[in-house]
This record gives structure tokens, sequence and C-alpha cells, in this order.
């Protein structure tokens, strides 16, 4: 039978693929973190789910290719499935279950959905960097912030902040204005498509002291991105061409 890992993008209907709607349909259960299965619940009440908490992905992965083995089951992950998502934990871990094939059903990444919702911040390079400290040391995790500010990449920040780590941004936002001047453009959307969607575009300077959380994804962006009819904009040069 078949695990789908599925990426069902920021939790509304209209940010899920196709393939996706397809694969948690053909899904007999559908297991994930306790509030995406609130997320998808609503789209597919008939399904038969089983939800765990925050800090038991193993757990929750090996329950999936458990089922799995017996039925098609779904392994939902918010955004995209390989991007810090549940898809290289379960090929990790699918030796133990020969029975249970694994098919990787991609979604839209909030650097996408939530770029949209500013403009087009996007248009040229840039880095993806999680400010979680669970699982990558602190240390590297200012490195690769460092760097990719030194190198001048639009930089998307998932994970920015939790009660647990309040001032998680600001030290970010101190480290990049090392390499970047204050009035760098930047921007951030809380609950993406869903409740409460909010977007802003503002400076580095004062994005440093605003308040996030984990729903919240930050834009900061390069020496070329600017303002344009109020929208975070990173040009590529195709005017110049």
């Amino acid at each position: 039978m078949i695990l789908y890992v599925v990426g069902f993008g920021s939790g509304s209907r209209g940010c899920m693929t196709g393939d996706a709607v397809q694969a948690l349909s053909d899904s007999e259960r559908i297991a994930g973190y306790q509030t995406y299965i609130q997320m998808i619940r609503p789209f597919f009440p008939e399904k038969e789910y089983c939800s765990t908490g925050m800090r038991q992905e193993t757990e929750r992965v090996r329950a999936a290719l458990e089922s799995a083995e017996l039925r098609n089951t779904a392994l939902v992950c918010s955004g995209d499935p390989e991007l810090y998502g549940m898809a290289g934990l379960a090929y990790q871990l699918q030796p133990d279950y020969p029975a249970a094939e694994i098919r990787v059903i991609p979604g839209v990444s909030a650097a996408f959905s939530c770029g949209a919702l500013l403009g087009a911040p996007l248009t040229h390079d840039f880095a993806v960097i999680s400010l979680s400290d669970l699982l990558t040391p602190a240390e590297k995790i200012e490195k690769r912030l460092s760097l990719a500010a030194e190198a001048d990449l639009v930089i998307v920040l998932y994970n920015p902040a939790s009660k647990h780590r309040p001032d998680h941004l600001k030290h970010a936002c101190d480290l990049i204005l090392r390499h970047r001047p204050p009035e760098t453009v930047c921007g951030f959307v809380r609950n993406a498509g869903r409740d409460g969607q909010e977007s802003k575009v503002l400076t580095l300077s004062a994005l440093r002291d605003t308040a996030v959380d984990m729903f919240t994804t930050v834009f900061i962006g390069n020496s070329e991105t600017q303002v344009i009819g109020g929208k975070m904009v990173t040009p590529r040069g195709y005017r110049d061409v």
C-alpha cells in the first residue's frame, strides 16, 4: 500500500494542489501534527485521523508507515513536505516497513504563498533559514544567517519566534544588520490563507522590533529589493535585457 507524504500548503483549500487533494481523497487514514489535522479535517471529514503533538515526529511517521502497510495513508505537512517536513524522515524509517511505498506530494511552501501576498520578493536568488534551534545548533543558524546576508541573498525566515524564544528574530536582525543597511526592505505574513491573515512591508530596523510567532514567515530583502506600489519586489533585471 502507499504512504502519501502530502504538502497541503498554508491551510486553505485554494492552496492545495490537485495532486494533494487526490492523494488525500485516495487515503483511508490521515496522520499528522495535531494542529495540521485540525486544518485538514473540515475538508475531509469522513476520513480516519491520527495525530501527535510537537516533537513527536518519529512516533508520528512510524504510525503512518505502519498504517500504510495495510491501507493507503496520508501523512500531512504544512507547506511542502520536503521543506522542514516529514518526507526525509519517512524515507529514513521506510526500511522497517517494506510493505509501505512512499510517494511525496509537493505543496506550496510558505516562502511562495506568503511571498505572493507581499508582492514578488523572490524573483532572484534566496535562502530559506529556520530560526528554530530545536534540531539545529544556534551557532550553525547564526553562521548561515551571516553568510546569507553577506552574499546579498534575499532571506526567508521560518519559525522566527515562539513563547520559549521570543528574541530570536531580534537577534537574527542584529546579525543581518552587520551586512545590510537598516532601511533594507523587509516583510512578514502571519496566518497566510487562514483567519487572522496579516501582512506588512517594513524596513529591517522596524522588523527588528516586531512581534512575531510560529505562524509568521519573514522576508528580508537584498540590496536590489524595493517597494513598488506598496509591494515588496526584488527585480532580476529583465527590464535591462
